[in-house]
């Protein structure tokens, strides 16, 4: 590979891991020799890369370092513009508008060469389903979610059953045409999962949740065998 593209696989490869990974571990990954993997360090340091770190302690790249989009392999903006388009016509209209006006910004400095997969794509997405019930919802779910704050939700159960609950929020699951809130339920003291198109209420509460929303995630996905 050329040398540009062996600077873009190191940096993809420090920041998939978030701990400081050994100069052995990371020229193992390339393919290449000791000395070649710090030379190619010195010149991602040179280009602005914050990576931390020395020859026998590991390296790390600090948060911030953002690639300029014409760095992407084509497979990467394939990718992306499939994703895009999918949350474009599939999700609540707040996220849309996301997944759109984020594509215009990738398109806007893309190469004119690589512009075209936002534009003229090769890969499609089927036609746009009627929103879902409960959709309204779902921006205050992912505020709590990024707050880390409770939620108070007035719920019907598969059997007619009304009850209140309050949840603490982990992750939102898009199932086909159904919204799926995976939560931690004080009621049951346990992990639950509530149907979106089955809020009856919800109220973003100013309660913090007592846990990380990461390690509840963690814990959600060990108790449940969920592998995401």
């Amino acid at each position: 590979m050329s040398r540009a593209e062996r600077l873009l696989s190191l940096l993809q490869a420090l920041r998939r891991r978030r701990r400081p990974v050994a100069a052995r571990v990371l020229a193992d990954d390339l393919g290449v020799s000791l000395r070649t993997l710090y030379r190619d360090i010195g010149a991602l340091r040179a280009q602005g890369a914050d990576v931390a770190g020395e020859a026998g302690v590991g390296y790390q790249l600090k948060p911030g370092y953002m690639l300029p989009p014409l760095m992407f392999t084509l497979d990467e903006l394939d990718a992306l513009a499939l994703g895009a388009r999918w949350v474009a016509q599939n999700a609540d209209a707040a996220l849309a508008k996301a997944a759109e006006d984020a594509m215009a910004k990738i398109a806007a400095v893309a190469p004119p060469d690589r512009g075209e997969f936002f534009e003229e794509p090769t890969q499609l997405v089927g036609p746009a389903q009627e929103p879902a019930k409960g959709d309204e919802l779902l921006p205050d779910i992912r505020e709590a979610m990024r707050l880390e704050r409770k939620l108070a939700l007035d719920y019907v159960d598969a059997k007619g059953e009304e009850t209140s609950r309050i949840v603490w929020p982990i992750a939102l699951g898009f199932l086909g045409g159904k919204r799926v809130i995976a939560a931690w339920c004080e009621a049951r003291a346990d992990f639950r999962h509530f149907r979106v198109d089955r809020i009856l209420g919800l109220k973003l509460t100013n309660l913090r949740l007592p846990v990380r929303r990461r390690v509840l995630l963690r814990e959600w996905q060990a108790t449940d065998d969920v592998d995401i």
